[in-house]
Protein backbone atom coordinates (compact mmCIF):
# COMPACT_ATOMS: atom_id res chain seq x y z
CA UNK A 1 0.00 0.00 0.00
CA UNK A 2 2.49 2.62 1.35
CA UNK A 3 5.18 1.28 -1.66
CA UNK A 4 2.25 1.68 -4.48
CA UNK A 5 1.61 5.43 -3.03
CA UNK A 6 5.23 6.10 -3.17
CA UNK A 7 5.66 4.61 -6.71
CA UNK A 8 2.97 6.79 -7.75
CA UNK A 9 3.93 10.08 -6.10
CA UNK A 10 7.34 9.05 -7.99
CA UNK A 11 5.90 9.44 -11.40
CA UNK A 12 5.74 13.19 -11.34
CA UNK A 13 9.55 13.84 -10.29
CA UNK A 14 10.64 11.05 -13.48
CA UNK A 15 11.15 13.81 -16.43
CA UNK A 16 8.90 12.23 -18.81
CA UNK A 17 10.11 8.47 -18.31
CA UNK A 18 13.43 9.52 -19.12
CA UNK A 19 14.41 8.66 -15.35
CA UNK A 20 13.15 5.58 -14.19
CA UNK A 21 11.92 3.21 -11.41
CA UNK A 22 14.49 0.28 -10.66
CA UNK A 23 13.35 -0.93 -7.32
CA UNK A 24 11.28 0.46 -4.41
CA UNK A 25 11.73 -0.88 -0.72
CA UNK A 26 9.84 -0.15 2.33
CA UNK A 27 11.19 -1.79 4.83
CA UNK A 28 10.98 -1.49 8.89
CA UNK A 29 13.73 -0.59 11.20
CA UNK A 30 13.85 -0.62 15.14
CA UNK A 31 13.81 2.98 15.35
CA UNK A 32 12.46 4.16 11.72
CA UNK A 33 10.79 3.32 8.46
CA UNK A 34 13.86 2.90 5.63
CA UNK A 35 12.50 3.66 2.10
CA UNK A 36 15.08 3.25 -0.59
CA UNK A 37 14.64 3.54 -4.02
CA UNK A 38 16.72 3.07 -7.17
CA UNK A 39 16.40 5.14 -10.83
CA UNK A 40 18.76 5.26 -13.24
CA UNK A 41 18.40 7.06 -17.04
CA UNK A 42 19.52 5.74 -20.37
CA UNK A 43 22.50 8.01 -20.02
CA UNK A 44 22.88 7.22 -16.25
CA UNK A 45 21.64 9.75 -12.73
CA UNK A 46 23.58 11.88 -11.59
CA UNK A 47 23.37 12.95 -7.47
CA UNK A 48 22.29 16.18 -8.14
CA UNK A 49 19.03 14.31 -9.56
CA UNK A 50 18.76 11.86 -6.95
CA UNK A 51 18.47 14.72 -4.24
CA UNK A 52 15.76 16.46 -6.26
CA UNK A 53 13.71 13.79 -6.15
CA UNK A 54 14.35 13.02 -2.31
CA UNK A 55 13.67 16.73 -1.42
CA UNK A 56 10.77 16.57 -3.53
CA UNK A 57 9.74 13.23 -2.35
CA UNK A 58 10.10 14.01 1.29
CA UNK A 59 7.54 16.91 1.10
CA UNK A 60 4.97 15.59 -0.58
CA UNK A 61 4.95 12.60 1.68
CA UNK A 62 5.01 15.23 4.91
CA UNK A 63 2.14 17.02 3.09
CA UNK A 64 0.19 13.71 2.16
CA UNK A 65 0.86 12.55 6.29
CA UNK A 66 1.90 9.14 4.53
CA UNK A 67 4.09 7.96 7.00
CA UNK A 68 3.33 9.32 10.50
CA UNK A 69 6.46 8.36 11.91
CA UNK A 70 10.41 8.97 11.73
CA UNK A 71 11.74 8.13 8.60
CA UNK A 72 14.40 7.78 6.67
CA UNK A 73 13.96 8.15 2.47
CA UNK A 74 17.31 6.93 0.48
CA UNK A 75 17.21 7.97 -3.35
CA UNK A 76 19.96 6.68 -5.47
CA UNK A 77 20.99 4.86 -8.73
CA UNK A 78 21.74 1.28 -8.27
CA UNK A 79 25.27 0.31 -7.72
CA UNK A 80 27.39 -1.59 -9.82
CA UNK A 81 26.64 -4.61 -7.96
CA UNK A 82 23.07 -4.95 -7.98
CA UNK A 83 21.94 -6.98 -10.59
CA UNK A 84 19.74 -5.61 -13.54
CA UNK A 85 16.11 -6.17 -13.71
CA UNK A 86 14.73 -3.72 -16.29
CA UNK A 87 15.25 -4.10 -19.80
CA UNK A 88 15.96 -0.90 -20.41
CA UNK A 89 19.33 -1.78 -17.56
CA UNK A 90 20.17 -4.58 -19.77
CA UNK A 91 20.06 -1.96 -23.23
CA UNK A 92 21.93 0.48 -21.20
CA UNK A 93 24.90 -2.31 -20.79
CA UNK A 94 25.37 -3.84 -24.31
CA UNK A 95 28.89 -4.21 -24.82
CA UNK A 96 30.04 -4.63 -21.54
CA UNK A 97 30.91 -8.10 -19.72
CA UNK A 98 27.71 -9.71 -17.76
CA UNK A 99 27.66 -12.78 -15.02
CA UNK A 100 24.27 -14.49 -15.72
CA UNK A 101 22.77 -16.92 -13.07
CA UNK A 102 20.14 -18.95 -14.60
CA UNK A 103 17.43 -20.61 -12.38
CA UNK A 104 18.89 -23.92 -13.07
CA UNK A 105 22.20 -22.02 -11.00
CA UNK A 106 24.35 -22.61 -14.38
CA UNK A 107 26.71 -19.48 -14.67
CA UNK A 108 27.67 -17.79 -17.94
CA UNK A 109 30.10 -15.09 -18.21
CA UNK A 110 29.91 -13.17 -21.70
CA UNK A 111 29.40 -9.90 -23.73
CA UNK A 112 26.11 -8.78 -23.72
CA UNK A 113 25.80 -8.12 -27.62
CA UNK A 114 21.83 -7.44 -27.88
CA UNK A 115 18.53 -7.61 -26.16
CA UNK A 116 14.84 -8.50 -27.00
CA UNK A 117 11.89 -8.29 -25.64
CA UNK A 118 12.36 -11.98 -24.07
CA UNK A 119 16.22 -12.45 -24.81
CA UNK A 120 19.42 -11.64 -24.40
CA UNK A 121 22.26 -12.43 -26.54
CA UNK A 122 26.07 -13.23 -24.90
CA UNK A 123 28.84 -13.77 -26.34
CA UNK A 124 31.34 -16.18 -24.55
CA UNK A 125 35.14 -16.16 -24.49
CA UNK A 126 35.87 -19.50 -25.45
CA UNK A 127 39.18 -20.63 -23.36
CA UNK A 128 40.09 -24.24 -24.59
CA UNK A 129 40.46 -25.10 -28.12
CA UNK A 130 38.33 -27.81 -29.07
CA UNK A 131 40.22 -30.90 -29.58
CA UNK A 132 40.77 -33.35 -33.00
CA UNK A 133 37.72 -34.03 -34.28
CA UNK A 134 35.71 -31.50 -32.20
CA UNK A 135 33.13 -28.94 -32.75
CA UNK A 136 34.27 -25.78 -31.49
CA UNK A 137 31.91 -24.80 -28.78
CA UNK A 138 29.78 -21.60 -30.36
CA UNK A 139 30.66 -18.46 -28.36
CA UNK A 140 26.97 -16.66 -28.81
CA UNK A 141 24.70 -17.51 -26.19
CA UNK A 142 20.80 -16.68 -26.34
CA UNK A 143 19.62 -16.57 -23.30
CA UNK A 144 15.64 -16.15 -22.10
CA UNK A 145 14.76 -13.33 -19.95
CA UNK A 146 12.43 -16.04 -17.92
CA UNK A 147 15.26 -18.33 -17.20
CA UNK A 148 17.51 -15.35 -15.30
CA UNK A 149 17.66 -15.50 -11.68
CA UNK A 150 20.35 -12.78 -11.99
CA UNK A 151 22.18 -10.89 -14.17
CA UNK A 152 24.87 -8.29 -12.76
CA UNK A 153 27.59 -6.14 -14.74
CA UNK A 154 31.02 -7.44 -14.26
CA UNK A 155 34.01 -5.00 -13.51
CA UNK A 156 36.83 -4.87 -15.29
CA UNK A 157 40.36 -3.37 -13.73
CA UNK A 158 41.74 -4.82 -17.39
Amino acid sequence: MLKDKIIELLQAYLEDGRIFIVDVHVGDAKVRKNIIILVDSDEGIKIEECASISRRLASELEKQELIADAYNLEVSSPGIDQPLVLQRQYIKNIGRELKVVLKTKEEIVGILEEVSDDTITLTKEIKKKPKKGEEPENPVVVIPVESIEKAKVQISFK
